[in-house]
């Protein structure tokens, strides 16, 4: 139930870059397809391109035979391949979203990577205090015939050890379920990524991932020949935000009444006046496209370094988490042992 329902960005990536090569090089279309969906990371992706040659073979058109396989592709790689469809300009489309996917997966490792020693220290900070609740919940009870309840919410001994595992097994398998909805799930995106991008450090750094994959969505689909709205859609849906992507009636709503780009997207209040200055430059000049291109990578470069800026933020988070974690059991030992102290002193008196 949690497994994507698309195919995964590594499979994506790989094919591809594989069917760039192959249309680059002139080889027909179903070889094409069958030749560099074998071996794929991800087993569904075979499968369903035996349906998409099938499709083609039974006259459907390249685009059309993708989209009969529904969410399986992701919406940006449809329009896409459409767009590569009706221009002409398929290895290019392809090689385009071969970069975009091993962007995407190389962002991924490289935040796993970054958090994986924080995670793990606060993993251990958890198995050493429900080790010590176990412990402590063998010794003989305290003078006054309570157990030593180290937390203080009456968690003591093996039960209490359970409780503490299971409590926090519970609170990440919830964490988890919920990040898989709303990851897959673009009303749940349009309802957490604008509030999202107000905090500091983490909105940053999404808004500045946003507009770099806008960019280069938008500077793709307009040098390939795609009309305005479609391109507008596909780009926004690029972002994979959903601040942005709600934003799509609003800003088009604007360009139909004869605003220019830079106005309309001015009123998303999405777009930082840096860049905006640049797209109204652009649109003064009438490269538009080639300056969003130039412009997307610029804000990648940006976005790495935020992302380098948000994983050092979190490791310091849970660093700080763990030793106040660690100072909160030092202190309630002590105050427990001088409890103790003085309790055997008043019974000595």
């Amino acid at each position: 139930m949690l497994r994507n329902p698309q195919i995964s960005w590594t499979a994506l990536a790989a094919f591809s870059r594989s069917m760039a090569r192959m249309l680059e090089a002139g080889v027909e279309i179903r070889k094409s397809l069958q030749t560099s969906s074998r071996q794929s990371a991800d087993n569904r992706l075979a499968g369903t391109i035996e349906k998409v040659i099938r499709s083609i073979a039974s006259g459907s058109t390249f685009s059309e035979s993708f989209g009969k396989e529904g969410e399986l592709f992701p919406a940006l790689f449809r329009d896409l391949v459409s767009v590569g469809e009706q221009t002409g300009s398929a290895p290019e489309v392809f090689a385009a979203l071969a970069k975009y996917y091993e962007s995407r997966v190389k962002q991924v490792r490289e935040f796993r990577a970054a958090i994986t020693w924080p995670v793990i220290q606060l993993i251990a900070a958890i198995g050493i205090v429900g080790l010590l609740i176990f412990i402590l919940g063998l010794l003989p009870p305290m003078p006054d015939g309570k157990p030593f309840d180290v937390i203080g919410i009456g968690l003591y001994g093996a039960t209490g050890a359970t409780t503490w595992f299971v409590g926090w097994g519970v609170a990440a398998a919830a964490g988890f379920a919920l990040w898989k909805f709303i990851s897959n799930n673009v009303g749940g995106q349009m309802m957490l990524h604008p509030m999202l991008l107000g905090i500091p450090v983490l909105g940053p750094c999404m808004r500045s991932f946003a507009i770099s994959r806008f960019s280069w969505c938008f500077a793709l689909t307009q040098q390939a020949g795609m009309s305005i709205r479609p391109s507008l859609e596909c780009s926004l849906k690029a972002t994979a935000n959903g601040a942005f992507i709600s934003a799509q009636p609003l800003i088009w709503d604007e360009l139909s009444k004869g605003e220019t780009f830079t106005d309309a997207l001015t009123t998303s209040k999405l777009f930082p006046v840096e860049y905006l200055q640049f797209v109204d430059t652009a649109e003064q000049t009438g490269t538009v496209p080639e300056q969003l291109d130039r412009m997307s990578h610029l804000f990648e470069e940006d976005a790495q370094r935020s992302m380098n800026r948000l994983t050092a933020f979190f490791s310091a988070g849970v660093w700080v988490s763990v030793a106040m974690l660690v100072i909160f059991f030092i202190m309630r030992l002590a105050l427990m042992y001088v409890g103790m102290l003085n309790d055997a002193v008043k019974q000595a008196m």
